[in-house]
């Protein structure tokens, strides 16, 4: 009588092929379609922008009747743009759309936010910013000299509504510069913060989950990253090339992610001893899968808490960097008119007081939605 040890093929049992789930689920799942879809179109104006449009002309450019007048719609984006339209599609697909599909755990977090009232009311001060930033310099236009009103007065100390927040030395309008400020801070704050979650996102759970050398490599260059010298490299770059503000938020991006990383991965490797991934484990899932379908999405807290902390960090290096003359000179930023109305303080103190106002509520406002996130989102740092 002999014994006989149970086989696939005797049990009926197949290994599982986990790179064909995933392909499947690819092919089967409609809002994986559309969301690479909408990448990809994005991906193609870009590209057809670049290569064939002449940059002097706009990519569109009609007039649009309103009542008496004529509103007259010109597009003309650079590549900082597209990175912008990147990162609203991201914040579409990997935010919005995971809240309305689980609207019971949305109507939890939202009952825990509400709680904060300066949290919500700089959510909503946030999303002003953010829409008049996008829109409002296509509507009023760029900040043009006249040299007829220089250093007029705002509306509320006897200036004229042309002007409603004054104008500084050159006549150029305070209300235009400091939508145009809005613009460049939510770029820079959004776009960078971008690039800092999918760098730790990636790293970190990477780390976490392989262990070892790998996680003893990666970490090490974590720790060499956050020593860093940003501000010098930004030096070096804007002697060689000029101030850009693309190159300025791509450095920012890419050297700024090592904080984060850090958090990312001290909470991966409380998740790798979770029963789940132990049982993916089990079961044959490549390293690969686990990361991305169990690892991400569970520190996905984490890293939104973190991130949302991040950006008013971002926001306010780049207006220091303006400020001491290292940002792009074609772009109008709060740091740059901040340091060009430091001599006016005496006689036209609007023109750094007003803008500076403005810096100074975004980044306190993103730093209440940031701790009002942090308890809604995550329980272990509720406080009753």
């Amino acid at each position: 009588m002999s014994l006989e040890t149970d086989t696939p093929e005797s049990t009926g049992i197949d290994d599982i092929d986990w790179e064909e789930i995933d392909a499947n689920a690819v092919r089967l799942d409609p809002e994986i379609f559309y969301k690479y879809v909408s990448l990809v179109l994005l991906c193609l104006l870009w590209a057809y922008d670049y290569i064939y449009r002449d940059p002097r002309l706009s990519l569109l450019d009609v007039d649009i009747p309103l009542g008496f007048t004529t509103f007259n719609l010109e597009l003309n984006p650079g590549n900082v743009d597209y990175l912008m339209g990147l990162t609203l599609l991201a914040m579409f697909w990997w935010v919005a759309v995971p809240l309305a599909r689980s609207p019971e755990m949305t109507k939890q977090y939202w009952r825990e936010f509400r709680r904060n009232k300066a949290a919500v009311a700089s959510l909503v001060f946030l999303a002003v910013i953010l829409v008049v930033g996008l829109i409002g310099p296509l509507i009023i236009g760029r900040p043009s000299s006249d040299f007829g009103a220089m250093h007029e007065a705002p509306v509320f100390l006897g200036g004229t509504w042309e002007y409603p927040l004054g104008t500084n030395s050159r006549g150029e309008g305070i209300f235009k510069i400091v939508i145009a400020g809005m613009r460049v801070s939510m770029q820079v704050g959004l776009i960078a913060t971008l690039i800092v979650i999918v760098l730790a996102s990636i790293v970190g759970t990477t780390a976490a989950f392989s262990g070892g050398w790998v996680d003893e490599v990666l970490m090490r260059f974590v720790d060499l990253l956050m020593t860093f010298p940003t501000f010098f490299l930004i030096l070096f770059l804007v002697y060689i090339y000029g101030g850009d503000l693309f190159m300025l938020i791509v450095i920012l991006g890419i050297t700024g992610w090592g904080g984060v990383c850090r958090l990312v991965r001290s909470e991966a490797l409380q998740r790798t001893e979770e029963e789940y991934i132990e049982a993916a484990e089990a079961a044959g899932a490549t390293m690969r899968y686990i990361v991305r379908r169990h690892l991400i999405p569970n520190v996905s807290n984490t890293v939104i808490t973190a991130a949302t902390l991040a950006i008013p960090f971002l926001i306010l290096t780049e207006a220091v960097l303006a400020f001491l003359g290292f940002g792009d000179p074609d772009v109008w930023s709060w740091g740059r008119i901040i340091a060009e109305g430091r001599d006016d303080l005496g006689t036209a103190w609007w023109v750094a007081t007003i803008p500076g106002i403005f810096l100074f509520a975004t980044v306190l406002a993103f730093n209440f939605l940031g701790d009002a996130l942090r308890d809604a989102i995550d329980p272990r740092h509720q406080i009753r």
